[in-house]
């Protein structure tokens, strides 16, 4: 007797988990349609071998998604509590829990491009009443728990029929088939470059597709690091510029002024003076001075894509911007300019591939004997450029050997001083071997506009800043204004010197030159994240870094975040960490803003 009861409990708890296992079918069926609102954000493929990897991945992912929570949530109770009617009751409660979860992300995802975590809840939850636009947010999961009560009361009452018909096996065989077929092709896809299936890497929460790359690096083995253009398509329609710009055309434009932009990689703000760089300080004093001024990012990548783009860097990281050149040298080629760049073999290569540069010619040097020779090549063939122009011109000229602390063999410097901030002694050593590199770069800097005519529209700013380290992981990771804030000077011919107080950025430099050189009509937010230099800014915040680590900074504080979204709170000076919460308003436009281009 006692043996038949227990044989009766081991039955009945052997039907209920076979329940289980086809609701949670079921709920991966489920998921699978609400995941397709994910699609509508990236956007959707454009090739079989797209539709093909996302079919399979779909169906794997979401499907192990369900059966985790199953074996979490559902399977503990079913031994401890093997009635049917509660765990129906309970499972539909946790399955609706789930999928309003799963599609509450999507919201989160259209909206911001990142997943659930603390950060994004937070940062969520402030923007709670935009997020949820309708009264849908009652309805849905009324809808939600009703079907999931009906489907687990259904698969119960023929789950005898679905034993004797042997679907579990077959079922659970595909499924198997389809998660790992998805992650082998994948391998294949990274290992070649074919963006059309990499791209949605970090389109489903929770999802880590098997990669080969760092396999293949450890064994010595390259993939083809060929861009796959067959399989390209945009995440989503991108719209730059919002609209087609409208410019006065160059037949009305009289006297078109030339434009030059020197931007020195590793030029901190806090370095210009009388004895370091006296050429560069007097040409502060005779033109526009900017004393607020930051980089788009604390690297040449993120400091170079600000000064083309005017947008945040984390518009350099998507896939569209590798094809698409900018806004702003596009206008000047219609304008009738002629455009060049001259910079280090060793920056260019940075953006290899891709269109920043497009319609500009390119000059590319380097030198055995350093990053400063390579500077001195790079100015003396801007002159002799600029020279055989017989009408205007756009040029960038890019220098980079404070960045390495270089000078040339035998150069004479100035004196070593001690330095204005707290410094450890090996930091001191950098700190006046710094110096030394300032003073060679302001020599140039007077030897090239010896060659420039005073109605030349001239930039001088530093790609990014420096902090005195020899560590290329510590320098690429600090966000503090050392690393960041630069010194901006602009000379705008039959404009009278004076000194700008309040904060620009790298981003006003394009909408500067689209407005006062071309005089372009549209929007300033038509293609840019900025604003004009020549007056302050709407927003009180700067967004600087790229999609990976990236910081905001605010008039009282600084952010820094990162992908995952963990956070920092620094204080102005980047000294004392804060121990408060994120200010979620200004991260909300930050995040909108990074996304603002695409269409919905």
């Amino acid at each position: 007797m006692v043996e038949r009861k227990k044989q009766m409990t081991r039955d009945k708890v052997s039907r209920l988990v076979n329940w289980g296992h086809w609701f949670a079918f079921f709920n991966g069926f489920l998921a699978m349609i609400v995941g397709a609102r994910y699609l509508s954000s990236v956007g959707y493929p454009e090739t079989i071998i797209g539709w093909g990897y996302l079919a399979i991945s779909t169906i794997g992912h979401f499907s192990f998604l369900a059966f985790i929570v199953y074996v979490v949530f559902l399977f503990p109770v079913t031994l401890l509590l093997p009635y049917s009617k509660i765990l129906r009751g309970y499972a539909a409660l946790v399955a609706t829990l789930g999928l309003c979860i799963l599609l509450y992300d999507t919201i989160i995802f259209d909206d911001y491009g990142i997943h659930l975590s603390p950060f994004a809840f937070d940062l969520a939850w402030t923007d709670l009443n935009a997020l949820l636009k309708s009264t849908s947010y009652i309805a849905t999961p009324t809808a939600i728990i009703l079907i999931e009560l009906t489907a687990a009361n259904f698969i119960w009452k023929r789950i005898e029929k679905l034993e004797k018909k042997q679907l579990g096996n077959k079922a659970i065989a595909f499924v198997g088939i389809c998660f790992v077929s998805s992650h082998l092709v994948h391998i294949w896809a990274d290992a070649s470059d074919v963006t059309q299936i990499t791209r949605f890497d970090d389109t489903y929460p929770l999802s880590y597709p098997a990669t080969a790359r760092s396999f293949m690096e450890s064994h010595g083995i390259e993939g083809t690091n060929i861009e796959d253009n067959r399989y390209q398509t945009k995440s989503r329609q991108l719209s730059y510029p919002v609209l087609p710009l409208q410019c006065k055309a160059p037949s009305l434009i009289k006297d078109q002024p030339n434009v030059l932009i020197v931007s020195v990689d590793g030029l901190r703000a806090d370095m210009v003076n009388e004895l370091t760089m006296p050429f560069l300080t007097q040409y502060q004093l005779d033109n526009k001075q900017f004393t607020e001024h930051y980089s788009g990012g604390n690297q040449f990548k993120t400091g170079m894509f600000a000064l083309f783009y005017g947008l945040q860097g984390n518009y350099g990281d998507r896939k569209e911007f590798y094809h698409t050149p900018p806004v702003m040298t596009g206008a000047l080629k219609e304008a009738g300019y002629q455009q060049a760049i001259f910079l280090p073999e060793d920056n260019q290569r940075v953006f290899e591939n891709r269109s920043i540069f497009n319609g500009l010619s390119v000059f590319s040097n380097s030198s055995e004997e350093g990053s400063a020779q390579t500077d001195i090549k790079n100015v003396q063939q801007f002159i002799n450029w600029s020279a055989e122009q017989g009408s205007h011109w756009f040029s960038m000229v890019n220098l980079s050997a404070p960045k390495h602390y270089d000078t040339p063999i035998g150069f004479l410097g100035v004196e070593t001083v001690k330095p204005h901030i707290d410094l450890k002694p090996a930091q001191k050593v950098l700190y006046n071997q710094y110096r030394q590199s300032l003073f060679f770069i302001d020599q140039q800097l007077q030897q090239l506009f010896n060659h420039i005519d005073n109605n030349t529209v001239v930039v001088i700013t530093g790609t990014h800043g420096q902090i005195f380290s020899s560590n290329p992981s510590e320098v690429n990771q600090d966000l503090s204004p050392g690393n960041v804030k630069v010194p901006f000077v602009m000379h705008l011919p039959k404009t009278s010197s004076d000194t700008v107080s309040y904060r620009t950025s790298h981003y006003g430099v394009v909408p500067t030159i689209m407005s006062q050189v071309l005089h372009c009509n549209n929007s300033i937010t038509d293609y840019s994240s900025g604003y004009s230099l020549l007056q302050p800014s709407e927003q009180n915040w700067v967004y600087i870094g790229d999609s990976s680590t990236f910081a905001i900074y605010q008039n009282d504080e600084i952010t820094v975040l990162d992908r995952h979204g963990k956070y920092r709170i620094y204080d102005i000076e980047y000294k004392k960490r804060l121990k408060q919460k994120l200010s979620a308003p200004e991260l909300i436009q930050v995040m909108r803003e990074g996304r603002r281009l695409y269409n919905q």
